[in-house]
């Protein structure tokens, strides 16, 4: 029987499901590789921006699950962005091989945004109110100002998320928990200033990175075992595909491209661990 090297690649924002990533289809790719006794061990191939606190945290579980029962390796590929949820669920392999122009790291948390439009509203006459019980039951409601108690709600959230991501990347790459926190400002990482900080261990392309793995794990970087890749197929979108018939819409193409800015506007559960420096 043929050995394999499974590649399974996370593309893209990481939440419930969107165009480029569906969590179930994450999590079940992974169990069922648990059962296959032909794959020697995992490459997960990150480009993730990062995402959702929930399922950032139960991809890097089902890794360590997976480790844990199987005995076998999983290596992290950081392709041309692996930050936050993406940096995040990288920190389950036992070694981070960033390609050279990879930005990585943002370790940070958002736990959510108020949005105060009573002002405007007031300045055009637009009334707004929402019956509600609990003081703090709408709080990041458009139509009201956020209190102090409620920042320090949000703020708390934050916090926690916060101690759980360091301490993660502290225990998974034997650091010491007070240098994480010192670089762990949400700023983003050249492959380079990370490996000098010990977040990632090798820089190399793709294909180095599979010999790598092999001279790691078999002492052979020859050794015979093909790259087998799982991706999940995108889906198929309405608007992707208006735009990509240019020629129908010579005079309109501002117009389609703020319909797809807004139909592809990310609605990211909150906490999240995501990098949106880029935006």
């Amino acid at each position: 029987m043929a050995k394999k090297i499974a590649k399974i690649i996370i593309d893209g924002v990481i939440e419930k499901e969107n165009d480029n990533y569906k969590q179930e289809w994450v999590l079940d790719t992974i169990e069922t590789l648990e059962e296959k006794k032909d794959v020697v061990g995992i490459i997960v191939y990150i480009n993730s921006p990062g995402g959702a606190v929930f399922e950032s945290d139960e991809v890097y579980e089902a890794l360590l699950r997976y480790k844990e029962k199987t005995k076998k390796p999983v290596y992290a590929y950081f392709a041309s962005l692996a930050a936050s949820g993406g940096y995040y669920i990288g920190c389950a392999a036992d070694k981070i091989i960033a390609n050279r122009n990879t930005l990585t790291g943002s370790i940070g948390v958002i736990a959510g945004r108020f949005v105060d439009l009573t002002e405007l509203m007031a300045k055009y006459g637009i009334k707004s109110k929402t019956i509600h019980a609990g003081r703090n039951k709408i709080m990041g409601s458009f139509d009201e100002p956020a209190t102090e108690e409620q920042k320090q709600i949000m703020q708390s959230i934050a916090d926690e998320c916060y101690a759980q991501f360091t301490q993660i990347v502290a225990e998974r790459r034997n650091l010491d928990l007070e240098k994480v926190i010192s670089l762990a400002d949400g700023r983003i990482y050249t492959a380079l200033q990370a490996k000098d900080l010990g977040l990632v261990d090798e820089i190399a392309n793709f294909e180095k990175a599979v010999e790598i793995f092999k001279t790691d794990i078999f002492n052979d970087k020859d050794y015979d075992a093909e790259v087998k890749e799982y991706k999940m197929k995108p889906k198929k979108n309405l608007v992707k595909m208006l735009k990509g018939a240019t020629s129908m819409f010579d005079n309109n193409r501002n117009i389609i491209s703020d319909i797809h800015t807004l139909v592809e506007a990310k609605k990211i559960p909150f906490p999240a661990f995501y990098c949106d420096w880029h935006r």
